[in-house]
């Protein structure tokens, strides 16, 4: 099996866990005080489900699909927009494969490297943006 259909398959079981995304947040908040900071006026229901895109968006990039949609995000995350700093991603990711850990009870050393490969593909299209 290739990294991308192992993601695929670990992030469906992320998500059948009612708690996912709640456990994602708590620990991505928890990495930093300029995370919490970017934070402080955000509908998290709303960004839930964002992110709950956004990460299929990164799994959909590593399959295939064209940038345009992570070059869109990098445009709106970039410094003169919102202003989200690229080592933030590197928080971002670890806070996320914190959180798979657990809620995927088959995440296995293989699958988080797989992880790793495939979100770091479309963080780096992100990353890109921020000076553009």
């Amino acid at each position: 099996m290739n990294a991308t259909d192992r993601v695929m398959q670990s992030y469906g079981r992320c998500c059948a866990s009612p708690a996912f995304f709640d456990d994602f947040y708590r620990h991505f908040l928890a990495s930093s005080p300029a995370v919490r900071e970017k934070f402080l006026n955000t509908d998290m229901a709303a960004q839930k489900l964002l992110l709950r895109q956004g990460i299929l968006n990164l799994v959909m990039h590593a399959r295939g699909m064209p940038d345009t949609k992570l070059r869109a995000l990098g445009c709106s995350h970039a410094r003169n927009a919102m202003d989200i700093r690229p080592e933030l991603y590197d928080l971002w990711l670890e806070a996320l494969l914190k959180t798979i850990v657990e809620h995927d009870k088959q995440a296995d050393a293989t699958t988080l490297q797989g992880w790793r490969e495939v979100l770091v593909k479309g963080i780096s299209v992100i990353k890109a943006g921020y000076d553009a």
